[in-house]
């Protein structure tokens, strides 16, 4: 059986000696309050229920998995409900959230520390209130102040939950092409009828309500994107009290069965003629929802950071105690029948990967979540209108970069068991499973590199790219004269450089074939996301040197895996700006008849 411990010593180190988070905060009025100590208390209360309370139930979920009795009625696994009651009465949902509807008022910072654990814990359980709070963000943007009132306490408070009803089963990133519909009826309400498919905890006894945000066409939508309307559909109509009545006519026809996040319940959803209420403009609907989206990306991100992480700290564990060969230089434990594999160079290569990998992202994920904190709430509107513009870059690079490096890690991490990572009882073949899926929803990571190329980068001029290259030089201006910066900062400006010349070839190619956008890509994001970790990287290297003579071996390990990421990892970056200089005729020369 796998085994979990949430990495405070790591997240303390990213958020208070990388990324300054202390200060950060001060700066911001709504968090002057919230000091070192308050951020420390409630990190290891909640690695305290990941550990206790969520993780026993992973493996459950996993082999029981969900339960669909008929007439809309699905189960969870043993146990499931009961944790998710102790999570609400203890006030997790409401960490983050707006004390006007009975928030804390703490930052996202700490919602997404919390979050990663939780995910290392048991993903498929998260997953029930993990879309709420993307649901809590767009109704607070865009509901009126009628659904706020009557929707948000609940929400925040973790009694009901939300789920995202876009996909169907003819269309799914095209949603041009939906066919659920919604015909007005009285009161201002409307009926809605069509299936949804794929819907993450569509159905469920976990809370008593559910708030389903549905995409659906009105009579009079225009053709395409632009005729799509976003509307709010309880599982239970709110009675005058706004506590639960009427059971609404939309219900789950069957769970599918899946390759992972068994726990979890996929739902194929029906809507006959259920009523709902517009939020935000008619036929402006994915304005809306991509505020939904854009949070259940990020979302997406931290899923795939915590499987990394459990994956990580499990493969490390095995390979110091599996005795396995010798070392090639001689035995290392001549007492014993063999050597730790650890102490085999492509064991090491295999858990350092992982380990680069998954500080990196966890790197990234803190950033953007202090990126959010500005961007909601500085008092300096130059501070959050960069913010919202340094989000909207890296949330394609989170989705998407985050989640393949997570399924090489627990690929690899599993290969460090071998033969042992492929049977059940060691858990290892659950994170791969589990895994694959983030790569896939919320917009698969081809999707993901045409956003970040297309919209983030060519549809701008490349302002967004240049704010946050204006980053890395800074930072590279300040430590280039430091000699014992030279490995981690020559790399770090060459490969700025090559981006920005990618970008500008590619700008200029696809002006004659917009083929050659859609090409590159994916290679592209790879690329872009390598400079963000390199990036990162370099910043928590400056960190461990300055701190080596501290007597903490903490800071000997991170050096240690940022010489590692930048001479091991950072390489593929050649190999993916060749590939994206390629261009499209490789990909678009052969006839489709001919594959």
């Amino acid at each position: 059986m796998p085994s979990y411990t949430a990495p405070l010593r790591d997240m303390r180190f990213v958020m208070f000696e990388v990324l300054d988070a202390e200060r950060e905060l001060k700066a911001i009025p709504r968090y002057a309050e919230v000091d070192r100590e308050t951020i420390d208390a409630v990190m290891e209360e909640g690695a305290r229920f990941a550990s206790q309370v969520a993780f026993p139930l992973n493996s459950v979920g996993d082999i029981e998995g969900c339960t669909f009795h008929g007439d809309g009625i699905v189960t969870t696994p043993t146990g499931f409900k009961e944790a998710y009651k102790q999570f609400v009465d203890a006030g997790w949902p409401s960490l983050s959230c707006d004390p006007t509807y009975g928030g804390q008022g703490l930052p996202v910072l700490l919602n997404n520390r919390l979050y990663e654990m939780l995910n290392s814990a048991n993903q498929a359980w998260l997953m029930y209130s993990g879309l709420s709070h993307s649901a809590y963000e767009c109704l607070m943007t865009f509901g009126t102040e009628q659904q706020k009132n009557t929707y948000l306490p609940k929400l925040v408070s973790g009694q009901w939950s939300g789920t995202m009803c876009l996909t169907e089963a003819q269309c799914g990133t095209d949603l041009g092409m939906m066919k659920t519909r919604a015909e007005p009826i009285a009161d201002g309400a409307y009926a809605l009828t069509g299936t949804k498919i794929f819907i993450s905890a569509g159905e469920h006894d976990v809370t008593e309500n559910i708030l389903h945000l549905v995409l659906a066409r009105l009579p009079d939508a225009p053709a395409g994107t632009r005729g799509i309307s976003l509307f709010l559909v309880p599982k239970f109509l709110p009675d005058q009290n706004g506590e639960i009545g009427e059971r609404n006519a939309i219900k789950a026809g069957s769970i599918e069965h899946k390759m992972g996040i068994h726990g979890n319940a996929t739902c194929v959803i029906n809507l006959d003629g259920a009523k709902g209420w517009l939020i935000g403009e008619a036929h402006k609907g994915l304005a809306a929802m991509f505020v939904m989206m854009n949070s259940a990306r990020l979302g997406v991100g931290m899923q795939s950071l915590g499987l990394a992480e459990v994956s990580l700290q499990n493969a490390v564990a095995y390979a110091r105690d599996r005795i396995q060969g010798r070392s090639v230089k001689g035995a290392t434990q001549p007492e014993r029948a063999a050597d730790p594999i650890i102490v085999h160079p492509d064991v090491r290569r295999m858990l350092l990967t992982c380990k680069a990998y998954t500080e990196g992202g966890r790197a990234l994920a803190t950033y953007i979540a202090l990126l959010t904190d500005r961007e909601q709430a500085h008092p300096d509107p130059k501070v959050r209108a960069e913010a919202d513009e340094l989000v909207a870059f890296l949330t394609p690079v989170v989705k998407a970069f985050i989640t393949d490096n997570t399924f090489e890690t627990t690929n690899l991490a599993l290969q460090v068991y071998g033969g042992h990572g492929y049977i059940r009882e060691w858990g290892m073949e659950q994170y791969v499973r589990d895994a694959r899926i983030n790569m896939i929803y919320e917009g698969t990571n081809g999707i993901q590199a045409l956003d970040l190329l297309g919209r983030k980068v060519l549809h701008d001029q490349g302002a967004k790219l240049k704010l946050f290259g204006g980053l890395v030089r800074e930072f590279i201006g300040a430590e280039m004269s430091n000699p014992a910066m030279q490995e981690f900062i020559v790399p770090l400006a060459e490969l700025g450089e090559q981006v920005a010349k990618l970008s500008t070839e590619i700008a200029m190619k696809s002006l004659a074939d917009p083929d050659e956008a859609s090409a590159a890509a994916t290679p592209y994001l790879r690329v872009v996301g390598h400079l963000v970790y390199a990036w990162l990287w370099a910043r928590m290297a400056r960190v461990a040197l300055d701190k080596l003579d501290s007597g903490d071996d903490f800071y000997k390990a991170k050096l240690a895996t940022a010489r590692f990421y930048f001479s091991k990892l950072l390489p593929e970056t050649a190999f993916q700006l060749q590939a994206a200089r390629a261009g499209a005729k490789p990909l678009m020369e052969l006839d489709a008849a001919l594959f």
